[in-house]
């Protein structure tokens, strides 16, 4: 079923409207045609007047000779029938009316009556001064108000309802094509490289298929900008990276004398470059590929005791300086495993940085349907400024905070296996350190 602000109702309400229009404009426009000439106009009245009172004036001056003499001429000049009549419908003229003529007479009407049948052509007689005889008379071409009937016709029946079509697909073309259009160049500019090109709010701010088409091509587009610049900065800090293992590599094997402390050193660069690649493509498969993993509850204090450990295990350090400050009750709703690496990444990121004798803390609270969790650690925090760019790839704050080893992957990657299970991952100086801010449905 077409949604409310779907094209086929909009679609459907311009043809219904059109046709309503055009049905209207057909009764009401021939309505007024036939009013406009179903009687004739003050000013071929007054000439059928004037015909008249020559024929009274002939009829009184000359007689029966005056009258045909007249009559003569005016059907010589208008090139119609004319005859003068008593009130018993006897002609005035030397020559009596016919039989045909006296049945003519059964059909004429007053110069304010009814024009009669739109295919008839009225004869009309106009009585004179003395209200006895009259002129009876074909009405002349000239001053027939049908005269221009059928140009009328023509141009509201044929012209008038063809150019209110053009209208109609004017402002279809404008509605429905020149969108299609803006999305046609702008597809055009994508596929020759125009990594940019977006159809624009014009389109976009349409509520019906045509927006809904521009919104997904400028997401689509705008996906598709990002990926290709992440790929190719990614290839750029990956190049670099790879050359100071690939140095000391070249180094080590120029200067090394003792094979044992050379097949050491190759060991872990080697080691140290099979990080850096499964980081990275790890951090690649997140962002292009953006998969949806199942989701289950968790218990997050009971996560946080095996990460502790983990963490323990690999720096040495106390199970006490990795507090837990978490109510028991604390469950979200997410994915295990990409839950686990975020924190694992988060906490390595933050022994990384804390001084020796420093201690990293997890809290939280409820915050209506979501868990706002947060890990601090007491390394001093970094410059307001590069808060966000510590979750880019390859991005190492040295100057600010211990610890510079590390490809800077950590937090980039635990912010993208967060967003894959629907959470957000950002972060602020604490009142010792940093602090991370995870916010995760809830159980």
């Amino acid at each position: 079923m077409p949604t409310r602000h779907s094209l086929f109702w909009k679609l459907t309400g311009a043809l219904a409207l059109f046709c309503l229009l055009l049905a209207s404009l057909h009764l009401d426009l021939g309505r007024w045609m036939n009013e406009a000439t179903s009687r004739l106009p003050e000013s071929s009245r007054q000439i059928m007047i004037s015909y008249a009172r020559d024929a009274e004036s002939a009829w009184r001056e000359r007689g029966a000779q005056g009258v045909d003499e007249y009559l003569r001429r005016l059907r010589e000049r208008e090139q119609v029938w004319a005859v003068v009549v008593d009130a018993a419908g006897e002609s005035l003229a030397l020559q009596p009316l016919s039989a045909e003529e006296r049945e003519r007479l059964s059909f004429i009407r007053p110069l304010r009556g009814l024009m009669g049948r739109p295919t008839g052509w009225p004869t009309f007689y106009i009585p004179f001064s003395d209200g006895e005889h009259r002129l009876v008379m074909e009405l002349p071409q000239e001053l027939s108000p049908r005269k221009y009937r059928e140009l009328w016709e023509l141009l509201l029946q044929r012209i008038l309802p063809a150019v209110l079509a053009v209208l109609l697909g004017v402002l279809l073309y404008r509605s429905l094509i020149a969108p299609l259009g803006a999305l046609h160049r702008q597809a055009l500019a994508l596929s020759a490289g125009k990594l940019g090109a977006r159809v624009g709010e014009q389109v976009t701010a349409r509520r019906d298929e045509l927006g809904e088409l521009g919104r997904a091509f400028d997401h689509m587009a705008g996906r598709l900008e990002h990926t290709v610049a992440f790929q190719r900065q990614l290839l750029r800090d990956l190049s670099h990276e790879l050359r100071t293992p690939l140095s000391r590599l070249r180094v080590a094997g120029e200067c090394a004398s003792d094979l044992e402390l050379l097949r050491d050193r190759l060991e872990r660069e080697v080691q140290c470059m099979q990080r850096l690649v499964d980081d990275t493509l790890e951090l690649v498969w997140m962002d292009t590929e953006r998969p949806q993993p199942p989701l289950e509850d968790i218990d997050v204090p009971a996560l946080w005791g095996v990460i502790s450990e983990n963490a323990c295990f690999e720096s040495g350090w106390s199970a006490e300086r990795l507090r837990c400050e978490l109510p028991a009750e604390c469950r979200v709703r997410g994915h295990l495993n990409g839950l686990a690496q975020a924190l694992e990444n988060i906490v390595r990121n933050a022994i990384r940085h804390s001084p020796p004798d420093g201690e990293i803390h997890l809290g939280g609270r409820r915050d209506g349907g979501f868990w706002q969790l947060h890990v601090e650690d007491q390394g001093g925090g970094v410059p307001v400024a590069q808060l966000k760019a510590i979750f880019h790839p390859f991005t190492r704050l040295n100057a600010s905070r211990p610890g510079g080893d590390g490809f800077g992957l950590g937090l980039a990657i635990a912010r993208g296996a967060l967003r894959i299970q629907g959470g957000v991952l950002w972060a602020e100086n604490g009142e010792a350190g940093l602090r991370l801010n995870l916010r995760l449905p809830s159980v």
